[in-house]
């Protein structure tokens, strides 16, 4: 054994995912109800240990994909909590990753094995640790990212009305913004396609609808912009 590698010094690493998504114009997450000590009963983020064979983006995918069903999730590294005493059971960090999908597309069926619901983020009940801390750091990286690159292509359907993206943004963001200057702001990053179909459910004479063009959202994603809304 190498000099300086202390035996008795281990501890566990866990990876902790905070899955959003977005439907009925609220932004939402995926929790688990936990079925086991301790804390059993309690409602969790998602999560997982590191195996020795992983990278924590590999955790993280593998972590995702059991709960959704889904394969290549937008996430991002969020934070590594190291508190002494987080976990009661035994000496524990955790890097939290938080994810952003497209709620019509994950695997109900694997959401209700384990035991899994969608919550408002104005309805999260108090969760186990320090996961609502891990919560809510998600919540302003997120908003800090809708600022500085372009939000939804993960979170709306393939087509949308204007009035979905605004209120996806306004839920993101948790304020009320300007109709004219959010679509003006919106129409200068030229990501949009106007499609000639509308949604007619919202009114008699209908909304336009619109998808992302993905090359140019992409490459918005690459090179920084700042949108103040």
């Amino acid at each position: 054994m190498m000099v300086g590698y202390n035996p008795d010094d281990k501890i566990f690493h866990a990876v902790d995912c905070i899955i959003f998504g977005f439907n009925d114009e609220d932004l939402k997450v995926l929790l688990i109800q936990r079925d086991f000590e301790p804390e059993k009963g309690k409602w969790s983020l998602m999560g997982g240990f590191l195996k020795k064979v992983e990278t924590l983006d590999d955790a993280a995918i593998r972590i995702l994909n059991r709960l959704t069903g889904m394969q290549n999730i937008y996430m991002e590294q969020l934070y590594t909590f190291s508190e002494v005493n987080r976990d009661p059971v035994e000496r524990t960090i955790s890097t939290s990753y938080y994810a952003i999908i497209n709620i019509e597309k994950h695997n109900e069926e694997l959401i209700e094995n384990y035991n899994a619901k969608w919550f408002s983020l104005s309805e999260v009940p108090n969760l186990i640790f320090d996961h609502n801390d891990m919560l809510d750091k998600a919540i302003k990286r997120l908003r800090r990212r809708t600022s500085i690159s372009p939000i939804g292509f993960e979170l709306l359907p393939e087509k949308f009305t204007m009035r979905q993206l605004q209120k996806l943004y306004e839920t993101i963001l948790d304020k009320e913004l300007d109709k004219r200057n959010f679509i003006n702001k919106i129409n200068s990053m030229d990501i949009l396609i106007k499609l000639k179909e509308k949604d007619m459910t919202s009114s008699t004479k209908g909304s336009f609808l619109f998808q992302f063009e993905k090359a140019k959202y992409d490459e918005k994603q690459t090179n920084s912009f700042y949108l103040k809304l």
